[in-house]
């Protein structure tokens, strides 16, 4: 086993987020969230400069591109369909971030990496409202790219923007499922670290990265995520990956053997 990925051992730390605490003054909690998005890590991606945004976004600021991945719209409601009961805000509360993202750094070309909608009836169960606060939002960039997912191999057509199964610019390919190849940038594997230090053990999400290729952490609301020292991500990069961790405030560089599996009972 390589030296850069020795695996460590979960200790019996207890486990948190790196949100906050629940006791957190809600004033400050928003402004700290607030301040946590502004703040961004940057890194080579096969020679293109890249930046690791604190919205769980990839920023290319010289080609104007702003990729996310896996925003899944209306996984509320599917799950709601089939009795499992979620808060039905999760495609509004994933548009008031992406909005937020897109007024922020002002992109030229906006790319969804697949799985943007959680199934094909994703469009029929959608509020009113938030059809057209998508719609509105894909208008105002100059060019909105939906890659096709494997929840949503057919994206809606209503909201506009061009569909594609992938997208070339330069050294670098935009899709959905990894492959490994270099100067991919993809979703679909929604990757997270787990850090252990000072007597306890975090979880969040995170960018998976070799330097060469990347995948994206789930940008919507309620998609979980999966432990980058899954076999999964191996097979991606043929190692455990350096893992750029979204905290509260910032994205923080962990390298891969810095991180810890997830305990299996």
């Amino acid at each position: 086993m390589c030296q850069r990925c020795a695996r460590r051992v979960d200790p019996a730390h207890r486990t948190r987020e790196f949100a906050g605490g629940t006791k957190a003054n809600a004033k400050v909690r928003a402004l700290t969230q607030a301040a946590a998005i502004q703040d961004r890590k940057t890194w080579h991606l096969n020679g293109v400069r890249a930046f690791a945004d604190a919205s769980g976004a990839l920023h290319l600021p010289e080609d104007g591109i702003l990729a996310v991945a896996d925003l899944h719209f209306e996984k509320g409601s599917a799950f709601a369909s089939r009795g499992q009961f979620l808060p039905p805000y999760d495609t509004r509360a994933t548009l008031t971030r992406l909005a937020s993202v897109i007024a922020r750094l002002k992109p030229r070309t906006v790319v969804a990496l697949g799985d943007s909608f959680h199934d094909l009836g994703a469009d029929g169960r959608m509020d009113d409202d938030d059809a057209a606060a998508l719609s509105a939002l894909v208008r105002s960039v100059g060019r909105w790219i939906w890659i096709e997912g494997n929840h949503d191999p057919v994206p809606p057509p209503r909201f506009g923007g061009h569909v594609a199964g992938e997208w070339r610019v330069g050294p670098l390919v935009f899709r959905h499922e990894p492959s490994g190849a270099e100067g991919e940038v993809a979703g679909h594997l929604h990757p997270c670290a787990k850090v252990s230090g000072r007597g306890r053990t975090i979880r969040a999400r995170c960018f998976a990265t070799d330097g060469v290729r990347t995948v994206l952490p789930a940008f919507g609301a309620f998609t979980g995520g999966l432990n980058v020292r899954d076999a999964a991500f191996t097979a991606v990069f043929g190692c455990c990956p350096d893992a750029w961790v979204i905290g509260q405030r910032t994205v923080y560089p962990i390298a891969a053997r810095r991180l810890v599996a997830d305990r299996v009972f």
